[in-house]
Formats: structure tokens, sequence, C-alpha cells
């Protein structure tokens, strides 16, 4: 049985601020019809996997030749998107859910091998299990996964961002292509989870941009569907299921022990800081020049001073506040990942004594908790324990 354990208003609903941008959007659909075969869009909207007819209609718009439009409504949209309040509005924030079950056998851990400390704004009150880390019961000793929220930017204090730290001595993970990327073929039973990994499932989250605004490459099961792109920011994955993420040709290179390439864009964090150029983003480094001033979903990925992988994401974000909040919460290095509402996924799974609980890492996450465990449109990455020894 799969759990959503959260509640939050639905995207259909008329008075959610989603809904109206999607409907901006979708009223491109028609006019670009007239000019180009129906039956194109008409696959589209049939096409397997979970992405709704908005999601598809503007893909679609933008992937025939309306990309300047669709930008021009997403930047006028998200401009004025920005964050409002003294405190996130009441049920964006996570709750601790379920109970640990019994431990079982776990490779060995360094003891020192922990979350690294969240900060606090400075001047307000702290919000309940604010920057607090919760672990997931997972069924050993040690738990391979905490997660976290907390607020990164004082000039907006509803802002909240989700976070994930996970051990990379206790997991491994796997990237997996969706039914349209990062090209179309996969069948639906391969562009999900596979059964047999589900048992020890830890988490499952978005991955990049669609290829052909990424900027880089993918490379999996010994082929570079997408070719990989000298400076791309990468995730790199190799035979033992570790993740490395850097920039591609200074920190990571293919060679016989990689086995999964995702590229997007450049690196937003390096040392530990964030890149300089994010505020402005004047070369156009991190896509079309003006989306990456937009408030909207974000999430990024990086590693620690220890190598253990950071997840973190939020609503109401900017690029340079993607990597404040990264950097913030203990990123050494980190990329981008995906943005926009329904793009945005990191569902936390917890066995149960019906099978998998899964939990949205934030309420307000649009897609359902089950996501990636059925057939999806778009590729992701899957983070599983590791078997004992």
């Amino acid at each position: 049985m799969l759990l959503d354990g959260h509640r939050h208003r639905s995207p259909s609903d008329p008075r959610c601020p989603r809904r109206r941008l999607a409907v901006a959007l979708a009223v491109a659909v028609p006019m670009a019809v007239l000019g180009a075969p129906a039956a194109s869009y008409v696959t589209a909207l049939t096409a397997p996997g979970s992405a709704d007819w908005q999601t598809t209609s503007v893909d679609w718009v933008r992937d025939h030749g309306g990309g300047p439009l669709v930008d021009t409504v997403e930047n006028w949209w998200y401009a004025h998107n920005r964050p409002t309040g003294a405190a996130p509005v009441p049920g964006t924030l996570p709750t601790d859910g379920g109970s640990a079950p019994p431990a079982t056998a776990r490779p060995a851990t360094p003891a020192t091998a922990q979350p690294p400390a969240l900060p606090l704004l400075a001047g307000q009150p702290a919000l309940a299990h604010e920057a607090e880390w919760v672990p997931n019961p997972d069924g050993g000793a040690t738990p391979a996964l905490y997660s976290a929220y907390f607020r990164p930017n004082a000039d907006y204090p509803s802002q909240i961002v989700g976070v994930a730290w996970m051990n990379q001595a206790l997991t491994s993970t796997h990237l997996f292509a969706g039914t349209a990327e990062p090209v179309p073929g996969t069948t639906p039973a391969a562009a999900q989870v596979p059964h047999d990994l589900r048992s020890r499932l830890v988490a499952v989250f978005n991955s990049g941009w669609k290829m052909a605004d990424s900027r880089g490459g993918f490379y999996a099961g010994g082929k570079s569907l997408v070719p990989l792109q000298d400076g791309a920011g990468s995730l790199v994955i190799d035979k033992s299921g570790r993740v490395t993420v850097g920039r591609w040709g200074r920190d990571a290179r293919l060679g016989p022990d990689v086995t999964a390439v995702r590229q997007n864009l450049q690196l937003i964090v390096d040392n530990g800081r964030p890149l300089d150029g994010l505020a402005d983003n004047a070369t156009g480094a991190w896509g079309s020049p003006r989306n990456q001033f937009q408030f909207t979903w974000r999430s990024g990925l990086g590693t620690d001073r220890s190598g253990n992988l950071i997840y973190v994401a939020g609503d109401q974000l900017t690029l340079a506040g993607l990597a404040d909040a990264m950097t913030a919460a203990g990123v050494q290095r980190g990329m981008e990942l995906d943005i926009h509402p329904k793009t945005v996924t990191f569902n936390i799974i917890r066995p149960s004594h019906t099978g998998l609980d899964a939990t949205k890492l934030l309420p307000a996450m649009v897609k359902p908790a089950d996501r990636y465990l059925v057939p999806d449109h778009r590729d992701f990455l899957a983070v599983t324990l590791r078997t004992a020894p």
C-alpha cells in the first residue's frame, strides 16, 4: 500500500496559482497545432508515462518552436511569484511519520558518518522541528537516509527547503530512463523502479532538465544515449552504486568503473560555495538568461565533505537561492536538477507490513508519492540499501 501522508491543495483547484499558469501556457497549443501536423500532438498526448495534458502540451509547444513563447509566459509568471509572509503556509511543513521496524544486518559504516548541522534564521523563532534531522526507519541499526527542512533566506521567512542526506556507505544509486527521456522508446515496464529493487528501496527522485535543454548527455548500459559534454555538471555512478557530482573532464571521466552519467547544465556549487555568475546568468550557462531568475520549484544534488549525497528542493527559489540553500545544507560540489512544480519530486520509501509506504520530502510537492513506482515519462534516480557482504 502506498500512502501519501500529507494533504495539499490540488493543482486542479481553480484557486491554485499553478492551475492558472498551466492554463495560460496551454492556450498556445491550438495556435501551434494549426501550423503543424495534429498527429504529432495526439501522439504526444497518448504516449505512456505520468505527464498530464497540460505538461505534455507545454512540452510539445516548446519542442515545436514555441520555446520563446513558453519562456516569456513562465518568466512573467514566476517573476511575480516571490515568497511572501512571515512564516510558511500551514500544512507545508514535513511531519515525521512511521516507526522504525526491527534492525537488520547492515554493512559497517563509520560512526562519524552523519548529516551536517543545518542553520536557523537569525532573529526568527524556530518552527516546529526546523533544522532537525529525522532518520528514515529503513530497518537498519544505522539509518541510511535522514530528512529535514529549514529556511534558507532571512529575506523570505515563509520560504522553506526540504533536504535529504543519504549515506553512500549504506546505499547504492541507480539511474533509469523514462518513456520519453532521455530518448523515446523505453518501455513502460522499464520506466519505473524494478520490482527486484523495491524491497531495498530508500528513495526515488527526479533527474535533470529535458535532454534537449540540459546542454549535457546521458550514459547508461554501456551506451551514450545522448553524447556527453565536456564541462557539464555531471552525476556519475560507478559500479558500486556510488555517486560523484562534478565537472565532466575535470572531476570525472568515462572509464571502466562508470555505469551511468546524467549531465545537466554546469555546476552551481563548487568547493563549498556558489559559483560566480548565478545572480545574473549573463553567459546563459544555466539556461536562458532570464529563466534562472524565476521563483519556482527547484531541486539540486551534491555531495558533502565525506562524499555523502545531499538532495535539496523547495518552492519559490531562484537559481542563486537554490545554490545558497545547497551550500547551507553542507554541499561541497553540486548541480541543479529539474525545476517547476510537476517535475520536482523526492519520495522517501519505508518498508511496512503491507509492502511500501511512500512519503513526499515536502508535502507541497505536486506529483504523487508513488511516482516512479509506476511508469514515468522522465528519467529518474532510485536509492537502495546495499546488500550485506
